[in-house]
């Protein structure tokens, strides 16, 4: 283990951890990265590869409380929660309820909206930095609808988002089939939104930018951080192995698993799971012209370097159930009804842990026990969107920088009430 003259220490490295990793080394920090998996190995190597800068609506904005009945009632529909697991999720819940209301939301909004606004040149700024620029593709997103009900439904946020300053056009009749064609004809309308990206494929990304700390100077191994403390002028952390570093900070990018971390400076984050689901088919298996989000149903298909993944949905139910891929099968049923002509045959299966926060915000800022350690998780499903934008604003904690936004949103502290 890589333990002398340590500037900063990571744990995770996923996209967040990465790309922190990655812009603290353009500022001549000596970066050690450490991740019980690999990098890149774990959720963010499997997501939906979108680059979601026009995602600026909250969870809870989306009718999501009223559903939780039907969720315990339908183990594979879009959003189930494990009845096993309700008692742990009830406080979580609660704190859900509460930012589902009017006033929470329009806070949510502005605060993920000015999120967005400097994740997109952040991100691909260093993307470009890092010679992976390549790899955004720039075809937008077509969310479809199956009923007009389904479409008057989905107005009010399109309005938010125009607000916001979002593109996007509503399509019908030959603009949708000519936007995607071979659309199944139950498909009556959709939404494009010009400005919405997606990546090759999430792993490539990911390596991409720890070739590009490496180059600058970063380190990785191998390892599970089991406690962290403040120790006189740096951070401890307490390998499982029983193995030891010091380190002058450290920035905890550990996704899901963060806030047991957290715990133990004694920050107490409601960070929760989102379990994702999904299957990625042969390339070839249908021609995919851009992202197509089937938001009735709570997954997307995409078109990657690697194949043609479909997935999405929630599952909430912590780190420790075993998977359920039925719920992936399910998803591709579907998908083969959607698009009639899909390939379904071949397909690689994988689940991955979304860290979610009841408000849909990012976790972004110094614990309250010591100013040496600083969180950077909590991202949802905007993790890949979100990453450069938080390891910016890291950057600027740690050198002692004013944040190129305010960041009292994203604080930790505002869960201590």
């Amino acid at each position: 283990m890589q333990q002398d003259n340590i500037d900063i220490l990571i744990i995770g490295a996923g996209i967040v951890g990465l790309a922190t990793a990655a812009i603290l080394t353009e500022s001549g920090r000596k970066v050690l990265v450490v991740d019980r998996q690999g990098v890149c190995e774990g959720t963010s190597s499997g997501n939906a590869g979108a680059l979601a800068f026009s995602d600026i609506l909250p969870m809870a904005s989306k009718g999501v409380l009223a559903k939780v009945p039907g969720w315990l009632m339908d183990p594979l529909g879009p959003f189930t929660i494990c009845p096993s697991y309700l008692p742990k999720l009830l406080p979580w819940l609660y704190r859900f309820w509460r930012a589902s209301s009017a006033g929470m939301l329009e806070l949510t909004v502005q605060a993920q909206g000015a999120m967005m606004r400097l994740a997109e040149p952040e991100m691909l700024g260093l993307m470009q930095r890092a010679g992976i620029g390549h790899m955004i593709r720039e075809d937008g997103s077509l969310e479809l609808y199956e009923s007009e009900n389904e479409l008057n439904a989905s107005l009010p946020g399109w309005s938010a988002r125009k607000a916001a300053g979002i593109i996007f056009e509503h399509l019908r009749g030959n603009q949708l089939r000519a936007c995607q064609p071979g659309l199944s004809p139950r498909f009556i309308a959709g939404t494009f939104v010009p400005g919405w990206k997606t990546v090759t494929d999430p792993k490539q990304v990911g390596q991409g930018l720890w070739d590009y700390a490496q180059r600058n100077g970063a380190v990785f191994e191998k390892g599970e951080v089991s406690s962290i403390s403040a120790n006189g002028p740096g951070v401890i952390a307490q390998f499982t192995d029983g193995q030891t570093v010091l380190a002058g900070k450290v920035v905890i990018a550990a996704g899901a698993w963060s806030h047991r971390l957290a715990q133990n400076l004694g920050d107490r984050i409601p960070l929760e799971t989102e379990r994702g689901y999904n299957t990625t088919l042969p390339v070839g298996a249908f021609d995919l012209k851009r992202q197509l989000i089937f938001s009735g149903h709570g997954f997307v298909v995409t078109p990657l370097e690697t194949g043609i993944r479909v997935g999405g949905a929630v599952e909430l139910g912590g780190l420790d159930l075993p998977p359920n891929y039925k719920r992936a099968e399910v998803m591709l049923r579907k998908a083969e009804q959607f698009l009639p002509g899909l390939q379904s045959k071949g397909g690689r299966q994988w689940m991955g842990y979304r860290p979610s926060t009841p408000d849909s915000l990012p976790v972004i800022g110094r614990s309250h026990s010591t100013d040496k350690v600083l969180y950077a998780f909590g991202h949802g499903h905007l993790g890949l969107t979100q990453s450069a934008v938080t390891a910016r604003l890291i950057n600027d904690l740690i050198g002692g920088h004013m944040p190129s936004i305010p960041i009292d949103p994203y604080s930790p502290k505002r869960f201590r009430s």
